[in-house]
């Protein structure tokens, strides 16, 4: 069972974004990972533990394909509700696969979404909010290999995460990508791209080697 659920996950589906909205409220830039992500450009993203989808939706309004995945039913109830031309997927990261599915059912976005996913494989794959923490202890490697063959040839790997949440080190992640043939790329401490100050938290890239 992943960490989310150990902490009551699926029940905090209706006030989840209530931090976002209070953050609005006060006039704070709320999609600063939406920023990072499209610094590199993608056609194509997976959301990877989209939650009720804040990522996915702004990515989404700026003209990139994007597919959300989440374990939790009620956070992907919230973000259908949101978004419901988006594609919103069921499902443990360690073990979904999209690679051999045609996720769209809108035929004006079908051929749009076929072309740039490359068969189930996207240009970028953000986790943001943490989602490296909440999976089941013991799973990590196998959600970074999963997301590794995910990729398009030099597709990134973007994950934000923070020390002490779990026993995954940043060190681990690192080796669990290594073995998944993916390159660190960067390291950030923030998602505005300052430079890693050594702290608790960090934004990392992985790449997969482009094709030769």
């Amino acid at each position: 069972m992943s960490r989310w659920w150990e902490i009551g996950g699926a029940a905090q589906a209706d006030v989840y974004d209530d931090r976002w909205r209070r953050m609005q409220a006060r006039g704070e830039w709320v999609h600063g990972e939406a920023d990072l992500v499209c610094w590199f450009e993608p056609d194509s993203v997976m959301d990877a533990g989209c939650g009720t989808g804040r990522v996915a939706i702004e990515l989404d309004r700026r003209g990139i394909d994007v597919v959300g995945v989440d374990s939790d039913p009620r956070m992907l109830d919230e973000a259908r509700g949101k978004a419901p031309h988006v594609q919103w997927v069921l499902g443990d990261l360690c073990e979904v696969d999209l690679r051999d599915v045609d996720l769209c059912e809108d035929t004006d976005r079908r051929s749009s979404y076929a072309a740039t996913t490359s068969g189930g494989r996207f240009d970028l794959i953000v986790m943001a909010g943490n989602v490296m923490v909440f999976v089941e202890v013991g799973t990590e490697a196998a959600v970074v290999a999963n997301m590794a063959q995910h990729l398009t040839p030099g597709g990134r790997l973007v994950s934000g995460f923070s020390l002490g949440l779990s026993p995954l080190t940043f060190a681990d992640y690192d080796a669990f990508a290594d073995n998944a043939g993916l390159i660190l790329e960067h390291r950030w401490t923030t998602w505005d791209r300052q430079p890693f100050d050594g702290g608790s938290y960090a934004v990392t890239v992985h790449r997969r080697p482009p094709a030769v």
